[in-house]
């Protein structure tokens, strides 16, 4: 059976603006990151489907997050949190490596490894969408786990991802549960950061 898997990056944060490593440790939304949250949550009405579930990560940024999209109700999920980054968790952004050294990097100071993290959103977002009652999902997750997730199942994205994944990007997924195939469809990935007031002001 096909079904659509909205996967969304949450809106900017306090450690956002401040360059911090934001893993496992936890900051709050700023005014344009709910600004962010409004403009995706109207492009997702356009997609021509609706939206009969919501999920989120169990860190207070993504719930936030959702919260400003939808008001289903909703589950958090602890496998749909960030990768954990361990020691550098809270630290400022200068500190992370090259991104091919990660892996050992983080692993080497108390986080995850890249194949956990990778392991766990695949875990999780299956069993999401191999729920019977759930047919078009929005799930609130971060920026590396939604990556890693992403470049798993297409690992060709410069077409429709040239860049990084900003805060409160979608991605929206045909996920076929009769033989899990995970297909990219559509990317809404804004670049708002740096901006000193709303999206509307241009």
């Amino acid at each position: 059976m096909k079904k659509s898997l909205v996967l969304m990056r949450h809106g900017e944060t306090v450690f956002d603006k401040r360059k911090r490593i934001q893993g496992w440790v936890d900051s709050p939304l700023t005014a344009l990151g709910k600004e962010q949250a409004k403009y995706s949550a109207a492009w997702i009405r356009e997609l021509g489907f609706e939206i009969d579930h919501a999920f989120c990560s169990t860190s207070e940024r993504a719930s936030d997050t959702r919260k400003l999209m939808t008001s289903l109700s909703y589950e958090r999920k602890k496998g749909l949190k960030e990768w954990n980054f361990g020691k550098l968790d809270g630290e400022p952004e200068y500190l992370n490596p090259p991104l091919d050294q990660y892996d050992a990097f983080f692993r080497g100071n108390g986080g995850e490894g890249r194949q956990e993290l990778i392991d766990r959103m695949n875990e999780t977002l299956t069993e999401i969408m191999n729920r019977k009652d759930v047919q078009n999902a929005l799930v609130v997750s971060h920026e590396a786990a939604i990556r890693n997730f992403q470049r798993f199942w297409y690992p060709d994205d410069r077409k429709l991802i040239p860049g990084r994944l900003y805060t409160c990007a979608v991605l929206v997924f045909e996920y076929n549960t009769g033989d899990l195939r995970v297909t990219l469809q559509e990317v809404y990935n804004p670049n708002y950061q740096g901006m000193t007031s709303s999206p509307a002001a241009g």
